[in-house]
């Protein structure tokens, strides 16, 4: 326990004296926080539509004014030809085009029906697939709105309907920054205990003190524990200002045993830290270690769930993810902060991540080659 001690000592006063470090512990998570939440935004709004009018009728004026008028649309130009619309597309100006042909508010009421022609800027699959679906809802709407002023009015009659009332659950009002928000903390807690935990033994390495450290009597337990406790601790300590933040600046309270989802936390903290110091022990320096941690922490997070639904991957992709910590993080963070889950409810993901925690600190300690 004394060799314990005297290791943590040691770690902690290194750690207090590299300011740098100190500022990547708590301003960099801090203004992550602060920032991503309000700049990132699952809506997509002001999609730059281009409209081509061969009508120019009181029906196509209208619709214009229809689609215009939302916010989820910015009208970028009024062109005469499609041929100047599409210049538009492909100098990145429109994302969408609109052509309304001649003859369509006749068509309207003579016929019953009109064809409208759509083109979809589609190099950005997700903001093309939301911006086409928008512009069917409102023509959508439109049409109906149509419809019914065309109805004879001796025509209309009681019909029986079903009402259909719905009500969102954990997120009332639908605000993305309460989905967003849990997942960000995660990801703090994950870049600041994996990167700092890599570059620990490298950096021991580097400046030749593993070599004072192996011929002392210290066990390789005592050296990994010793390097990993701090981190812990100080990763511990950003994930609680994390939670003041989403708290203060949010309106974001946790509706889960707050008990419950530290201790979570603590053991993702070991599994994380275990991981980044299992990485250092192969690696023999900085810079080799921050490009391999790199390489995982991005796989992570891109697996994890932080921006697409995991149910939404591919096949393959799902069975990659339960072999990744971060996404049992993301999955608890949303399950306590949103939902109010209980112990009994987020048990499959303790057992995960326990395996996970050993797995990665014993093979750390049987990697980790000392010479006495």
């Amino acid at each position: 326990m004394k060799t314990l001690l005297f290791l943590l000592r040691k770690e902690f006063r290194q750690i207090f004296r590299n300011k740098s470090i100190l500022a990547i512990i708590f301003m960099m998570p801090t203004i992550q926080l602060l920032i991503l939440p309000l700049a990132a935004n699952y809506e997509v709004k002001n999609i730059n539509i281009s409209i081509v009018d061969n009508d120019k009728s009181g029906y196509s004026k209208e619709l214009i004014s229809k689609i215009s008028g939302t916010p989820y649309f910015k009208l970028q130009s009024y062109e005469s030809s499609y041929t100047k619309a599409l210049k538009n597309i492909e100098n990145d100006a429109a994302d969408l085009i609109l052509e309304i042909p001649k003859g369509f508010e006749r068509n309207l009421i003579r016929d019953n029906e009109e064809k409208l022609f759509v083109a979809v800027n589609a190099i950005n699959g997700s903001k093309a697939g939301l911006g086409a679906n928008y512009l069917q809802q409102t023509i959508a709407d439109f049409n109906h709105n149509i419809r019914m002023k065309l109805k004879n009015p001796s025509s209309f009659y009681e019909m029986p309907t079903i009402e259909i009332r719905s009500e969102n659950w954990f997120n009332k009002n639908l605000n993305y920054q309460k989905y967003f928000v849990p997942g960000i903390l995660a990801l703090l807690v994950t870049l600041v205990g994996g990167f700092l935990a890599t570059l620990n033994i490298v950096k021991e390495k580097e400046i030749g003190t593993i070599e004072q450290i192996n011929v002392t009597p210290i066990k390789k337990h005592h050296f990994i524990l010793g390097k990993l406790i701090p981190f812990w601790i100080l990763a511990n300590i950003v994930f609680t200002i994390g939670l003041l933040l989403a708290r203060y600046i949010y309106g974001i309270v946790p509706e889960g045993n707050m008990l419950v989802m530290y201790a979570f936390v603590a053991i993702y903290l070991l599994a994380i830290l275990g991981f980044g110091l299992l990485v250092s022990t192969y690696c023999e320096s900085q810079q080799q270690a921050m490009l391999v941690m790199f390489f995982f922490q991005l796989i992570f997070l891109l697996l994890g769930g932080l921006f697409t639904p995991i149910d939404s991957m591919p096949e393959w992709a799902i069975w990659i993810s339960k072999l990744n910590p971060v996404a049992y993080l993301i999955d608890v963070m949303r399950m306590f902060i949103l939902k109010g889950s209980g112990f009994h409810n987020v048990l499959p993901h303790f057992a995960c991540i326990i395996v996970f925690a050993l797995v990665f600190n014993i093979w750390a300690v049987i990697n980790y080659k000392k010479t006495n």
